[in-house]
């Protein structure tokens, strides 16, 4: 399933929600992964979301017909209090999996997905533990999230040279005001062979046509709320995304489409994108975006996108809140002060 059980109804909203409102939620969510079945048969999940609720919505929806579905959920972040309770240690994944399978209620995960590379774990020893849980049958395929295109190297690297098993899928943001991994990290994942399952086709929200230019943006509720930055009109980097928004607004009426159609749509037409995850909150949102996934546009209208955001290029950044460490940590980008000197 998509993020939408958790990251989209509930983790998002958490603590704030009333119990009623939480209950109404989770038989919504419910609902989407049984109008899923039938269409997608693959959902995706991560132990984070909602702190293990999204796994357990979706462990309690596929009871009886766990077969007929490819699972997929991530490990990495922080789950409790505690330095060990999150991370890509051995340790750690050991215990995540074995919490991931009894929240939902299987004895297997199709595909285990590292949900953020972590600089304090060799990925060596992150891949020896997944090639274990491939051979202990807990975990059929495992893959990453968020790597950039140089870590999925390493990887595979270190994956041929110790005899360990690889990242078979890689799980990035990409949208048309997203295309930054056009240069280099889809390349590399055609490259090797993965799978590219890619997140937020919809933009944070901004491929919906919920916020327009010139008209106001409640920086108070919902998502812009939880990232007043990436909505702020104050801002020039959101004011290009609304100028973008309304020029593939016009785009996609010309064509007889939504704009999340024409946004599901452009991900997958992508060679190296094996599937998008929607998000949808509504079984209305769903339909409509499952719509985008059946629609083939053509190469006019590729042509026209490329015009309104070239290849490659971002007209925001969807990983701003997770920085590579080469530009958070000064220690990697200046020399000791004694060896500055060319001299």
């Amino acid at each position: 399933m998509s993020k939408s059980a958790a990251d989209r109804i509930i983790d998002h909203l958490g603590p704030a929600l009333a119990l009623q409102q939480r209950k109404r939620l989770r038989k919504d969510a419910v609902l989407i992964v049984d109008g899923t079945l039938v269409p997608t048969r693959d959902h995706q999940v991560a132990d984070m979301y909602g702190q293990g609720e999204s796994e357990e919505i979706v462990g309690k929806a596929l009871r009886g017909r766990r077969d007929d579905v490819v699972l997929a959920t991530k490990v990495h972040f922080q789950m409790g209090e505690g330095r060990n309770r999150g991370g890509n240690s051995r340790r750690w994944i050991l215990k995540a999996v074995e919490d991931s399978l009894r929240r939902l209620n299987t004895d297997w995960i199709d595909l285990y997905q590292v949900h953020f590379p972590d600089h304090s774990t060799d990925i060596e020893e992150t891949l020896s533990v997944l090639s274990d849980l491939v051979h202990q049958g807990k975990i059929r395929a495992f893959g990453c999230s968020n790597y950039q295109a140089e870590e999925i190297v390493e990887a595979h690297h270190v994956s041929e040279r110790r005899g360990l098993g690889r990242f078979r899928t890689d799980q990035p943001p990409y949208s048309i005001l997203a295309r930054g991994i056009e240069a280099s990290l889809l390349p590399v994942c055609e490259r090797y062979g993965m799978g590219v399952l890619v997140w937020s086709p919809l933009a944070f929200g901004f491929l919906t046509g919920k916020h327009r230019k010139d008209q106001p943006i409640d920086l108070a509720t919902g998502r812009a709320a939880l990232r007043p930055s990436f909505f702020d009109p104050a801002i020039a980097e959101n004011t290009a995304k609304l100028d973008a928004v309304e020029q593939l607004i016009e785009l996609s009426a010309s064509i007889g489409c939504t704009l999340p159609q024409l946004a599901v749509a452009f991900t997958v037409a992508h060679p190296a994108v094996t599937s998008a995850i929607i998000g949808p909150r509504t079984m209305q949102q769903l339909e409509g975006q499952l719509k985008g996934a059946a629609l083939t546009l053509d190469d006019a209208t590729l042509d026209r996108i490329d015009e309104i955001v070239p290849p490659g290029t971002n007209r925001y950044n969807p990983a701003a809140s997770l920085p590579p460490r080469s530009l958070t940590e000064t220690a990697l980008r200046r020399r000791p002060v004694t060896e500055r000197s060319a001299a």
